[in-house]
């Protein structure tokens, strides 16, 4: 599916692309409505339906990745509710071979992500993850998410790359159209971000389920 020698940058999402992304799924649908019922004495079933509809008005904006945005709109502390679970956070199946093939394979690797700096302190320690890239980027850093054509620019402005000798892989397909429009050549998305959820059956950019399936068969 890669032609690797034709690659020169790989940019990586991490949630729902490295890291398995039930558990920020678990979080924001079943974690925080029922401690936010807890701890303001509501109950869970009329907490979980609006807490979700506020959450989902603010896809795609920056608001949507924003921790401090959400212990503000909610008066919880969202950073230290996600560590009563922080037993969740862990690599997509062969996401860490993927990446270890990566640092032999000597590609420059950044972690391009929407996460904010908040939640990337709470899950690189966890994981390791900032061992293997060579750069890390954040929306949170500019203020403008991976949805906007702002972002790819700003990217470019601190870590140069060729648009053509260029692979993303990402599991957010709005994302991945984003990129496509800036010019980037190679887009791979994720068909099971979610390992609790079924697989995406249909997907506009080409999915993979496992790193494997875009490894050369003679790994270096």
């Amino acid at each position: 599916m890669i032609d690797w020698k034709s690659i020169n940058t790989v940019l990586l999402d991490m949630d729902g692309t490295l890291l398995d992304l039930h558990f920020d799924s678990h979080f924001w649908l079943e974690h925080l409505p029922h401690r936010y019922a807890e701890l303001h004495k509501l109950e869970k079933s009329s907490v979980q339906t609006n807490l979700i509809a506020q959450i989902m008005a603010e896809k795609g904006r920056l608001n949507w990745y924003s921790l401090d945005y959400w212990s503000e709109r909610f008066d919880v502390d969202i950073l230290s509710l996600k560590r009563e679970i922080q037993h969740l956070i862990g690599f997509r199946v062969d996401a860490l071979d993927f990446l270890q093939w990566l640092k032999v394979a000597h590609p420059r690797v950044v972690l391009a992500t929407n996460a904010d700096r908040k939640s990337l302190a709470l899950k690189l320690p966890l994981t390791g993850l900032d061992e293997y890239v060579d750069f890390i980027f954040s929306s949170s850093d500019i203020g403008i998410p991976k949805e906007e054509q702002g972002y790819w620019h700003a990217l470019m402005e601190v870590e140069p790359f060729d648009p053509a000798t260029t692979l993303l892989i990402d599991d957010n397909e709005s994302v991945l159209a984003s990129a496509q429009q800036f010019g980037i050549a190679q887009l791979i998305t994720i068909s099971q971000p979610d390992s609790q959820s079924p697989l995406r059956q249909m997907t506009e950019f080409p999915a993979v389920t496992r790193f494997a399936e875009l490894q050369p068969v003679n790994k270096p």
